[in-house]
């Protein structure tokens, strides 16, 4: 999993991918927000169309290329908690913090990637790193 949370803090726009709720994919920049008790963590606003294509399916990919050429795809189910511990962790990013102010602000939500698994590859022709 330290290979997962170096590559996503090392490269912090992601591109979160779900399958709208009208059937056609959608793929948005997402910001990772840390790994806790071997969850990796991400938030949004329980207003955008994001949050109600993953409350229709769970399902998400999250894939995000290095400058040096290599990147990662991420798959997993995304699991809504309201776990205060990880929203008020949530706040320590000045963004995050500027969108929502408070982590008891009634539209944040943090959810997890359960069973979380994909590869992290390059150009280099060695195996990928599958996780």
């Amino acid at each position: 999993m330290g290979k997962v949370v170096e590559f996503l803090q090392a490269n912090p726009v992601q591109y979160l991918a779900t399958v709208g709720r009208d059937g056609k994919a959608k793929c948005r920049p997402f910001m990772f927000c840390f790994e806790k008790d071997g969850k990796l963590w991400f938030c949004t606003n329980n207003q955008k169309e994001v949050y109600k294509d993953m409350q229709a399916n769970p399902e998400i990919e999250v894939s995000v290329s290095s400058p040096e050429y290599a990147w990662i795809r991420l798959h997993g189910k995304a699991v809504f908690e309201n776990n205060m511990e990880v929203k008020e962790g949530c706040m320590e990013n000045p963004i995050v913090k500027g969108q929502y102010e408070t982590a008891d602000n009634p539209g944040f939500e943090v959810f997890y990637l359960e069973n979380p698994h994909g590869v992290i590859a390059d150009f280099s022709g060695n195996p990928p790193y599958e996780f």
